[in-house]
């Protein structure tokens, strides 16, 4: 019983490890800008109308904007520092995956069979819709790009409202977690 025990682990496992979604997070801003002067932040209007997703799903993106902004000690106001702007990207991915499990002789094979002839081959198709998130800082005098984070990862498309609503709120806090520029490092330092 115990070998089978370990083998049953060891399926799941494979499983497991194989199953995980990955994800990518990227910055990128302008050097000779000082953060620390932006205090408050608006949504643009024109920088949100242009993404390509439900309105719905555009209002949970900006209410995980507008509470991981306030935890940072940022205000909302008509009068902002900050402007912010999202942008959106999918794709849908096929992959395919071959299973070729060698020729089959019936004269030759240990389950011999006169009415089987040929070899098991079967491709699977697996289909996964990759997103893309981009979050636009844009300084508010200059009406100018200063910061952009972009989160790239796999989508679950037929997620109910509380799992869309828990997606977006990881993303946006994975995404703020490198504004403002620096701040991971002094994290990374004071662990």
């Amino acid at each position: 019983m115990r070998p089978f025990k370990i083998l049953l682990f060891a399926i799941l496992l494979g499983f497991g490890l194989t199953s995980c979604e990955s994800t990518h997070v990227a910055t990128d801003y302008d050097k000779a800008v000082d953060f620390d002067q932006y205090k408050s932040f608006a949504f643009y209007k024109p920088g949100i109308d242009g993404a390509k997703i439900s309105d719905l799903d555009k209002r949970r993106i900006l209410r995980a904007i507008d509470t991981a902004l306030t935890k940072k000690g940022m205000t909302k106001s008509k009068n902002a520092d900050l402007l912010i702007g999202i942008d959106t990207d999918e794709a849908t991915n096929i992959d395919v995956y071959e299973n070729y499990y060698g020729w089959y002789d019936p004269w030759y094979s240990p389950w011999y069979s006169p009415w089987y002839y040929g070899y098991p081959y079967r491709n699977n198709y697996v289909r996964s819709t990759e997103g893309t998130l981009y979050i636009n800082l844009i300084d508010a005098k200059q009406k100018s790009l200063i910061w952009q984070g972009r989160w790239q990862g796999n989508l679950n498309p037929n997620g109910n409202v509380d799992e869309k609503t828990a997606l977006f709120h990881t993303v946006v806090n994975e995404i703020l977690d490198h504004y403002p520029p620096g701040q991971e490092v002094e994290k990374k330092k004071s662990k």
